[in-house]
């Protein structure tokens, strides 16, 4: 069974295509990557998928519902961790938590059991009463995930979810999501740390210039271009050339994540 599955997805903003007749099938339950250059239309792909933009062309599933004619019944299904952080910083972490709960019409019994369950699954049970202010850079992406998955979403999406974190806070939230693949969640996770995708996709899909151009297990693409490393893979995929930062930032401004419900 397939948590989602695309059919020549494309999505056009006036004459720039950002993303271009992609077709691809994630299974129920797979760690799925997505790598590739900034403006490379990974950001604009998971909109589509999120209902957030409407695609130009093709078709999508997700959850065995169409992501246009039943965007309602997606949204129920998805959870989304946002690169940019969201949360409130004046309230509570356990507050945040309530917040995104009420959003979900989850009733107040479900949701103070559930708030219970998701610090436990982060390790922050004891931080619950404290202000996300006060919470650390690594506390804060530990509770943007927890809050992700109130809901139980079947698909839960990580853009970047260990952007700037040192080594020790990002192994943490490895661990958390290597967890949560367990428990049967499909994740689909962004991200520019190579290492990242080789240590927790069971595969990944390279993407530029709104194209997949080679989609495989890591240890598979490694073996294929006889590269020691996914990020070599990467590099001969891409290039080693710096991008124009003017071109990819179309992708970053115009379809940055905002949830709506």
């Amino acid at each position: 069974m397939f948590a989602i599955e695309t059919r020549n997805l494309s999505k056009k903003f006036k004459d720039l295509k950002a993303v271009d007749s992609v077709s691809l099938s994630v299974k129920q339950g797979e760690l799925f990557g997505l790598l590739g250059p900034n403006g490379a239309g990974k950001t604009t792909f998971i909109s589509m998928l999120a209902t957030i933009l409407k695609p130009s062309s093709g078709s999508a599933n997700l959850c065995n519902y169409d992501i246009v004619r039943n965007q309602d019944a997606v949204r129920k299904c998805i959870g989304i961790v946002f690169q940019d952080p969201t949360l409130d910083d004046e309230l509570y972490g356990s507050e945040n938590l309530d917040l995104h709960g009420r959003l979900y019409h989850l009733n107040k019994k479900a949701r103070q059991k559930r708030i219970k369950e998701v610090f436990s699954l982060v390790g922050l049970t004891q931080k619950a009463g404290i202000q996300t202010k006060n919470y650390s850079g690594g506390m804060k992406r530990r509770l943007e995930i927890a809050r992700g998955l109130m809901h139980k979403p079947k698909v839960l999406f990580l853009d970047e979810p260990t952007l700037g974190l040192d080594p020790q806070t990002r192994r943490t939230i490895w661990n958390f999501i290597k967890k949560l693949k367990k428990e049967g969640t499909t994740i689909i996770l962004t991200t520019h740390y190579m290492e990242e995708a080789d240590y927790l996709c069971n595969r990944v899909a390279i993407i530029d210039n709104g194209k997949v151009i080679s989609l495989d297990t890591p240890k598979k693409l490694k073996k294929k271009n006889k590269a020691k490393t996914l990020e070599d893979v990467f590099l001969k995929y891409t290039g080693k050339f710096i991008r124009d930062e003017s071109a990819s930032s179309v992708d970053r401004n115009r379809n940055r994540i905002r949830f709506r419900h």
